[in-house]
Parts: structure tokens; C-alpha cells; sequence
């Protein structure tokens, strides 16, 4: 065991004098990129670093020592740089959509979740029901909340039923089910425009088009959120009945089993500290959203411009009212227990590294133009978005799903700028599925990893047997449904 971890602790060590390594010396590599300055030069050497080093090392400080580094480049001073990355708008947003999510956690409001979906009658003697309700249930959970509640919350949950019905560990029907719940939340993952990854890319798409003409292009909430939505329920359902009707597992043992034995052990009423913070929550989302949908109302067209700080008024609202003698919402508490810093570090630097890359000084921008034109030149749209979608699946199933987002937004800009196309729907199916489809690989995504360790229920060769059709068939979901939905809704 020892050597195990001495072994792990060197690798991480020299996994991180490499992407060190790479963010100083690429500049000197006797290279000549057409379009690229010497400070591009610089800065593409930092973003192949953290790359690297969010691959291979630690998030949190390969994220930090990024933004340290852009801080000491030529780009820029360390001032302006702690302004970018901290002081950005959306970076507050996403912080304190953190703790919001965060709080569903602390306070057992994402465990009344998971209970709901466990307990629909409908579903007793249905396995494959059964499953697609737990899946649907994951969708929504992560798009709302985060996505690691329902895998986390879920699976524990599944192991008593499947030792319960007479199932054991690498069992047909186990191995598809806890792969399912992993697919229903990477599915979820994207679907909120105004949280976690999702935000991010579209936060720094709106910025690296504030420059460009016509710009900035705005992606519509709405809009987005309703195609993700649409496009996810369809991608659950394809997925329970691939697994259904081609993996065939047997579910004989599943039909035993009553949802009923969970009154057994009945979870307690939701106290009035929980109902709300629920409400708090609710009217979050409400304040994110309706000012997209309806915004020439009144009330919706003053909260739009103040978007970005709803969250973080609603966080105060409920830190200041007290019952019981405790605040509806401890952020000490929700801070040190429940809130991802992996996640919002990586946003942080990810959102800046976007910025920095697609500035003008650097030369980035038009070198893709450079090598991209003559790729680009008479392909039409419905040939562009397969390309693009196609390269995205690949990528993001081989390093973070975020940074394949913002690497290829600027090569979407690139073409609609020289076609003329629009950009919004192109945009719009990109992130949704390199942030859903990153499921293949242990460096797809924390949650693909997450699939890939629970060795003893499900063996490697499982997870990629099961996700790699899925994701074929999200592809094929996206091509068909996505097109046409886009170009109606955007």
C-alpha cells in the first residue's frame, strides 16, 4: 500500500514539473506559428501547461499557478490579471451559484430529490422504468444542483437494492444501471445556462465575441435551456432503451423488488429552514431565467442587467434571516463542507485563459483563421456543425470537456465570421454536448472517473462497451434533433 502511494506521489510530482515545464519553455521552442507574437508564443505555452496539469495533476493549484503565470507574462501585470480572473462578473456568479447548489446539499434538500424519484409507484415490477426515472431524476438534479449529488446520493442507495433483490458485484444488470446514473448526470450537466460549466462557456464565448463584429453575441437563456432540455430527455430515453433492447441485461431479479420498502425508513418532514431555502432557491433560477424569456416586462428588464449578482443577493437575503436562532443559509458551513473549489477554480482560470487567448496581442485568433480558412472555405453549416461536433466528442473524451469548449469557440467564430452563418445555435450544440458526452475515458470529466474506479461493479471494459455507443448515439441525437431545433429556437 505504501509503495502505492510513493509511487502515486512521484508521478503527481513529476506530472507537475512537466506542466510547469511546458508553460515556461514552450515560448523558446523554435517554432514559427504564421499570426502568433511572441506573447502568444507565451501565453499558448501557459494554456498547454494547464492543460496538462488539469489532466494530469491537481486542478486547484494547476489552475492557480495558470493564473500566476499569465500574472508574470508579458500579456499583462499581476493586477490586472487577479481583476480578470476574481473580479469577472461571472466568476462572483458562479461562486455563489457554488454555495447555493452547495447548501441543497447541506441541508438534505438534494437527498428529498433522489428519495421522490425512488419512490414512484408506477415504476414496481418495471426495472427498465424504474431506471429511466432514476436517470430522469439525475438529469434534473444535476442540471439544477450539481452533478455529483445524484451519483453520490444514488448509488449507495442501489447497492442495498441490488443485494437486496440477490444481484452481486459485475452483474449485468448492476454494471448497466450504475453506468445509466452516471450517463443521466453528465446529460444534466449542461443543461442550466446559468450554472457550473455551462456558464462558463457561454460567459466566455459573449466575451471573446465582445471584440469581433457584431459582437457581442448573446446566446438567449431561454432558448438554450429549452434545447438542452429537449435534446436530454430524448438522450435519456435512447440510452435506457439501447441498454434495454441491445445490452439486454437481465432484470429478472428487478421485478421483485417493491419502491415501497422505503417507507420502512420514511425520511423526516422538511423543516421550515429547508422549505425555505427552497424557496430562496426557486426564486434564483426564477431571477436567472425569466428576464431572458420575458424581457420587456417591467420588473424582468431592471433584474437583467443585474444578472450576474442574483445569486449572490439572494445568499445574503437568506444569511441574514434567522430561524431558530440559525441563518436559512450558513455560508461558513456550506463553504467548508459542500462546495466545489475544484470546479470553481477551474472555471476561474478557464474563463481567463479564454480571454487571454482570443486578445487581439496575441496573434491566436488569426492564426486559426490562417490554418482554418482554406478547410472552412464552401463547407455549409450542416457540414461545419457535424465537424465540429464530431471533433468535440473526440476531444473531450481525451482531456477536460471545458477546455475543449473554449478551444473550439473561437474556430466557431472563425467560420461563421468568413459564412456569415450564426453563431448561436453552432455555439449552442458544441457546449451542450462536449460537456455531456465526456464520458469514455478516465480524463473525460471527474465523472467519467468516477465511472472508471468503481472497479468491482463495473470493469473497465464494461465502461467503455456501454459509454462509447452512448455517446455515438448522443452524436446522432444532436445532428438530427439538435439542427433543426437550434435554427427554430435561436
Amino acid at each position: 500500500m505504501a509503495n502505492a502511494v510513493d509511487k502515486q506521489e512521484r508521478m503527481l510530482s513529476i506530472h507537475s514539473l512537466i506542466g510547469v515545464g511546458i508553460m515556461l519553455l514552450f515560448r523558446y521552442l523554435p517554432i514559427s506559428l504564421p499570426e502568433v507574437t511572441p506573447v502568444g508564443m507565451e501565453v499558448m505555452g501557459i494554456f498547454l501547461g494547464t492543460l496538462y496539469l488539469w489532466t494530469f495533476a491537481d486542478p486547484i493549484w494547476g489552475s492557480l499557478i495558470s493564473i500566476g503565470m499569465l500574472g508574470f507574462s508579458h500579456y499583462s501585470n499581476m493586477n490586472d490579471i487577479l481583476s480578470q480572473a476574481f473580479g469577472a462578473p461571472v466568476t462572483v456568479q458562479v461562486l455563489f451559484m457554488l454555495i447555493m447548489s452547495g447548501g441543497l446539499a447541506y441541508y438534505k434538500i438534494s437527498a428529498y430529490m433522489g428519495r421522490f424519484f425512488l419512490t414512484r409507484k408506477f415504476t414496481n415490477g418495471k426495472p427498465w422504468l424504474f431506471l429511466g426515472v432514476l436517470c430522469i431524476g439525475c438529469y434534473f438534479i444535476s442540471g439544477f444542483i450539481n452533478a455529483f449529488t445524484p451519483i453520490f446520493v444514488l448509488w449507495p442507495v442501489l447497492y442495498g437494492i441490488f443485494d437486496e433483490v440477490g444481484y452481486k458485484k459485475g452483474d449485468a444488470f448492476p454494471r448497466v444501471a450504475l453506468t445509466m446514473i452516471v450517463i443521466g448526470s453528465l446529460i444534466g450537466f449542461p443543461m442550466a445556462p446559468f450554472a457550473q460549466n455551462g456558464l462558463a462557456l457561454l460567459s466566455n464565448f459573449e466575451k471573446i465575441t465582445s471584440e469581433m463584429p457584431g459582437g457581442p453575441i448573446v446566446v438567449n437563456s431561454g432558448a438554450y435551456l429549452a434545447t438542452a432540455i429537449v435534446l436530454g430527455m430524448i438522450m435519456v430515453t435512447a440510452a435506457i432503451l439501447f441498454c434495454k433492447y441491445v445490452l439486454r441485461p437481465d432484470v429478472s431479479k428487478m421485478k421483485n423488488f417493491d419502491v415501497e420498502s422505503f417507507s420502512k425508513n420514511p425520511m423526516p418532514p422538511m423543516s421550515l429552514q429547508q422549505k425555505l431555502y427552497c424557496t430562496g432557491f426557486v426564486c434564483v433560477i426564477l431571477g436567472l431565467m425569466l428576464p431572458s424569456l420575458f424581457p420587456t416586462l417591467p420588473v424582468l428588464s431592471v433584474l437583467k442587467p443585474a444578472v450576474y449578482g442574483i445569486a449572490m443577493t439572494m445568499a445574503a437575503i437568506m444569511a441574514a434571516i434567522r430561524v431558530k436562532g440559525q441563518p436559512i443559509l450558513d455560508i461558513p458551513k456550506v463553504i467548508s463542507n459542500n462546495v466545489s473549489w475544484g470546479s470553481y477554480f477551474i472555471i476561474v482560470a478557464a474563463v481567463l485563459l479564454g480571454s487571454v487567448l482570443t486578445n487581439p496581442s496575441t496573434g491566436v485568433s488569426a492564426f486559426l483563421a490562417y490554418i482554418l480558412s482554406p478547410i472552412f472555405q464552401g463547407m455549409s453549416p450542416a457540414v461545419f456543425i457535424i465537424l465540429i461536433l464530431a471533433l468535440g466528442g473526440v476531444l473531450t473524451n481525451i482531456c477536460n470537456s471545458l477546455v475543449i469548449g473554449m478551444i473550439l469557440q473561437p474556430i466557431i467564430m472563425t467560420y461563421c465570421i468568413q459564412t456569415g452563418a450564426d453563431a448561436r445555435p453552432i455555439v449552442t450544440l458544441m457546449i451542450q454536448f462536449v460537456l455531456l458526452s465526456a464520458a469514455v475515458t478516465p480524463a473525460a470529466s471527474p465523472f467519467a472517473a468516477i465511472l472508471h474506479s468503481n472497479k468491482e461493479w463495473i470493469p473497465t471494459k464494461y465502461v467503455y462497451q456501454y459509454t462509447l455507443p452512448i455517446v455515438l448515439i448522443e452524436l446522432a441525437i444532436m445532428l438530427v434533433v439538435g439542427i433543426p431545433l437550434t435554427s427554430i429556437l435561436m
